[in-house]
């Protein structure tokens, strides 16, 4: 129900963006010296408001400087991270999709796609998204949210050469951060993250053997590794 919700959500607003964008077609050209002055003044108003938290009047100077500068992403990308940042998953999702129709290697846009995307349920929109920021940063946390997004579609396979990828290339050093409570995180190393989720596939597919395994592999690594304990049970 929460995802209908979501797809429902992004619909309406996505129309609204189509809008807004038609809506610049019939901009007022502005004298270079007094459209400077007015961003200036936008820039400052919104600069002001930010500081004392009226994200209201700060989202609403951001519209006027897109509008006003529709060639200038550093506007929208200010708008997806305010969004963003105050839990307004769809609206910031919509935001970087359109910056990433004007340019796909924009990494802040692939961070707040992929997990507003997430976070609103809808892992198949949200997993081209990590795949790109892995292929364009080799960033590992995107190559393991992207094998546990095809872990959660039930897409195994993938899944499972997501992961091998993963165990080639995580550094020693590498941790990753499981919550154990409501205000606590456990972070954890990479490549027993990535072994306690190959667990939770074979796990799903009623192979209790090769999950074991997986589980008490994660654990050679990182004995306290809490979710990797419960897990072992769950293979018995």
């Amino acid at each position: 129900m929460l995802k209908i919700v979501a797809f429902v959500s992004l619909f309406i607003l996505s129309i609204g963006a189509s809008l807004a964008q038609t809506a610049t077609d019939s901009i007022p050209k502005f004298d270079p010296k007094v459209k400077s002055a007015l961003n200036m003044v936008d820039q400052m108003a919104y600069q002001a408001a930010l500081r004392y938290n009226d994200l209201e009047v700060a989202k609403d100077k951001l519209y006027t400087l897109i509008i006003r500068n529709p060639e200038d992403m550093r506007f929208m990308e200010a708008l997806g991270s305010l969004y963003f940042e105050s839990g307004q998953y769809a609206s910031s999702a919509l935001v970087a999709m359109d910056i990433l129709k004007l340019n796909d290697k924009n990494v802040g846009a692939l961070e707040i796609a992929s997990y507003a995307l997430e976070q609103l349920g809808a892992f198949d929109r949200a997993l081209p998204y990590y795949e790109s920021l892995h292929l364009l940063t080799g960033d590992n946390y995107s190559l393991y949210k992207s094998a546990y997004l095809q872990y959660s579609m039930k897409r195994y396979a993938e899944a499972m050469n997501s992961l091998t990828m993963l165990m080639k290339v995580a550094k020693a050093d590498e941790k990753i951060g499981f919550a154990i409570s409501d205000t606590e995180t456990q972070q954890v190393d990479m490549k027993a993250a990535a072994l306690n989720l190959k667990g939770l596939v074979f796990l799903d597919q009623n192979s209790k053997a090769e999950a074991k395994a997986a589980f008490t592999e994660a654990l050679a690594i990182e004995p306290n590794f809490n979710q990797a304990k419960e897990n072992v049970g769950k293979a018995n």
